[in-house]
């Protein structure tokens, strides 16, 4: 067992955490199905506390169909537990973590929105989602969202923590190629394609 990781798999994703010595909160998100925030919801309270906001558990977004639960980890990153209604991927089961289904959102704290997106974009193709270039932009899709702020205006939902641009890799897939990428010091540097 190596003391400096851990990896988890999250689904279809797998999450590996490292020690570093100093480090900033950060966002991500793990997609559930599409039926279960209720259930989601019930698993997560009787395990941790969950993070309101005007006595809201359960977050509507109704303009992304979606409905989303968050919490904090223990390092104070906020995840996101989101049933995405369009997805469609319902089920009867009862909810556990076996109904984690895949990391789809990671966030992305920035001064320069736009530059990020297009650096991105001009390297896997991947479209805007929802959002603009000022405060908020997502990017991607409902599979796999980077969530990308204007960190100098815009905190994190739903806490009001201070975003920051910390640090991570990661392996993506879009059209059917992959892609390797590092963010780092506010700048995204490809390792891989």
């Amino acid at each position: 067992m190596n003391k400096e990781q851990a990896s988890f798999q999250l689904g279809s994703s797998v999450l590996t955490i490292e020690y570093k010595k100093e480090t900033t909160p950060y966002h991500f998100a793990i997609n559930i199905p599409s039926n279960k925030e209720n259930e989601a919801l019930s698993w997560l309270k009787a395990r941790l506390e969950i993070l309101i906001e005007e006595e809201i558990e359960i977050h509507d977004f109704d303009f992304w169909n979606a409905k989303a639960i968050y919490f904090y980890d223990c390092d104070k990153n906020i995840v996101e537990l989101i049933a995405r209604k369009n997805l469609n991927n319902g089920n009867s089961e009862t909810f556990n973590q076996e109904q984690l289904l895949n990391i789809s959102e990671i966030g992305l704290p920035t001064t320069n929105i736009e530059a990020k997106f297009s650096q991105l974009h001009e390297l896997s193709g991947i479209q805007e989602f929802s959002g603009g270039f000022d405060r908020f932009l997502a990017f991607g899709d409902e599979e796999g969202l980077f969530i990308c702020i204007n960190k100098d205006i815009k905190d994190w939902h739903p806490t009001g923590d201070k975003a920051h641009s910390s640090a991570f890799e990661m392996h993506f897939t879009e059209k059917g190629v992959n892609y390797h990428i590092e963010y780092k010091n506010d700048q995204v540097l490809v390792l891989g394609a």
